[in-house]
């Protein structure tokens, strides 16, 4: 039962970094977005650009803060497939991302901004599974 706590608290302080993490990579995502939304950038390479920043920054936080626990052996050394993971998932999440920034707003009108905001909600869910099962 007391292993069972332990692992619980250990997922819900590694939810809660991702999150921290999150919240930092969503900040640069969307001011990159709005920034560059704001100076005539169409919405899909706007999208590619902020959103390839927040992933930037996610990568090196992630690996260093959230499932650091995991990879204990390699905390010092450069792991390239952890890196090409990591990239095979931000393409597919960012693919996602384009999508349901193009249906919202183009096709069902709402307001870009918003769309922003539902999309990401879509990419944290997928980003974290991905990132705890997958990538780290």
């Amino acid at each position: 039962m007391i292993m069972a706590d332990r692992k619980l608290n250990a997922g819900f302080i590694q939810f809660l970094k991702f999150n921290a993490v999150g919240l930092l990579n969503t900040l640069i995502d969307f001011a990159v977005f709005t920034l560059l939304h704001s100076l005539g950038m169409m919405n899909t390479p706007a999208q590619i650009i902020s959103y390839s920043a927040g992933t930037a920054n996610s990568f090196f936080w992630n690996k260093k803060v959230t499932f650091k626990d995991k990879s204990q052996a390699s905390k010092d050394s450069f792991d390239r497939m952890q890196l090409v993971r990591f990239i095979i998932l931000n393409l597919v999440v960012l693919g996602i991302s384009v999508l349901l920034m193009h249906l919202l707003t183009d096709k069902f009108g709402v307001q870009v901004l918003i769309s922003k905001v539902l999309v990401t909600f879509v990419t944290v869910i997928i980003n974290f599974f991905g990132s705890r099962k997958w990538v780290f």
